[in-house]
């Protein structure tokens, strides 16, 4: 552990935050403090992390910046506070205001020109086409033209929203993350239902890549300030959760390589000057083989932490980075690792590969099992009451929920 004296503030509360904080403590063995919109379970009652402000209004730009700027008050100027974005709308509220923020905090964030262009969909499937980079067939649907619209690819079809905040803000019956209409009359059910809502965004409507959990890929990336790549980590999925708010979110990883997609990705990062964590979820296409990308999120993910479990301290890149200016080449992360926000038991039921619940088994007998939440130097009984609680849950979730994509309970 190496002895540093700084502060990470967090932005958010929930189990990215949480990750970022071990890896914070794991490295340095620095406590860390977040600044949200609201608590949860994930960074409660920890001795790593404390959600030190909480803000309703934080996403309105003036209160953000003012928000960060009397909380960069309360410590001596000659402390660096190194701040961190560990969700999309923090990281779009920091690229608009990083000029107002730089005399306070010193952080790694991308332009908010290329941000945009990245977070719209239309301009980053276009990016895709110019590097190479496969992804679903892809349309979208509006409130003005849904009624009777036509999709232009075979069903089945995945269907989400492209406004995630306003979507989260919505109400409906057997709302879902995201859904799977397997045919037309589905579709418009599924449609009507959601515009019937408070949600009058655009949505996203893809081809549905056949084949399923594992089939899924997530890539962690840092670049450095001067535009280089310095991480490139990519994990295989074994199962997402399935709970209507959690579908698409990873629950158990495996790390994995592929050497010409990690060139890909570096050359492709490196061409737009790209800044800071990102994040990106692929799925392969057994019809052709290839990983068709699916979106681009400007942070890490919430499942990041298999990345430093494997060995490569997601927090040490981004210090070396920003606080310390040391140089790095390129690492294409290896390791062995069995991340997990789910029980082992559960990873066992549901996943079909016999070769991947073997993988599973062997890193567990080797001692290579982390689970984010189960942290011995954060532990406490409120702690271990939360742990067990959550670890409970799933049970329940995947037993009514596994496999449901579509407008019912």
């Amino acid at each position: 552990m190496e002895q540093m004296n700084f502060v990470p503030v967090l932005l958010g509360s929930d189990i990215n935050v949480y990750g970022m904080a071990r890896s914070f403590h794991e490295a340095y063995g620095l406590h860390s403090v977040a600044i949200g919109k609201g608590r949860l379970g994930a960074t409660s009652n920890s001795r790593i992390v404390t959600v030190e402000v909480v803000e309703p209004r934080i996403e309105e730009d003036e209160v953000f910046c003012q928000t960060l700027i009397d909380f960069a008050g309360r410590y001596a100027k000659e402390t660096p506070l190194l701040l961190v974005s560990c969700g999309d709308n923090y990281t779009k509220l920091l690229a608009r205001n990083q000029e107002t923020l730089k005399p306070y905090y010193k952080f790694a964030c991308v332009g908010e020109e290329l941000l945009m262009r990245l977070s719209m969909k239309e301009s980053f499937y276009a990016l895709c086409d110019q590097y190479g980079f496969a992804y679903p067939k892809t349309t979208t649907v509006t409130v003005n033209n849904y009624e009777g619209f036509e999709v232009p690819f075979p069903f089945p079809v995945v269907i989400k929203p492209s406004n995630s905040v306003a979507y989260w803000n919505c109400h409906f019956p057997h709302k879902k993350k995201v859904f799977v209409a397997e045919t037309k009359e589905e579709f418009e059910e599924i449609v009507k239902a959601i515009y019937g809502s408070s949600y009058q965004d655009h949505l996203i409507v893809q081809e549905y890549i056949p084949g399923d959990d594992s089939h899924m890929r997530v890539m962690n990336c840092y670049c450095g300030k001067d535009g280089k790549v310095r991480l490139i980590a990519l994990g295989q999925a074994l199962l997402e959760e399935h709970s209507p708010e959690g579908i698409g979110s990873y629950a158990a990883i495996v790390p994995t390589e592929d050497r010409q997609l990690a060139r890909q990705m570096k050359a492709f990062l490196e061409d737009i000057g790209y800044v800071g964590f990102a994040n990106f979820d692929f799925k392969l296409d057994s019809r052709d083989g290839q990983y068709k990308l699916f979106e681009m999120n400007p942070r890490q993910g919430r499942s990041s932490f298999f990345v430093t479990a494997a060995g490569h301290n997601l927090a040490k890149y981004l210090v070396e980075d920003v606080l310390l200016d040391k140089p790095q080449d390129c690492v294409i992360a290896t390791g062995e690792t069995l991340w997990t926000l789910i029980p082992t038991y559960i990873i066992f039921e549901y996943v079909k590969d016999p070769e991947l619940r073997e993988k599973a088994r062997q890193l567990i007998r080797k001692r290579k099992l982390c689970k984010s939440l189960w942290y011995v130097k954060d532990w406490s009984f409120k702690r271990w009451v939360y742990f067990h609680k959550n670890q409970a849950s799933y049970f329940k979730k995947y037993a009514r929920y596994f496999g449901n994509k579509s407008l019912r309970d």
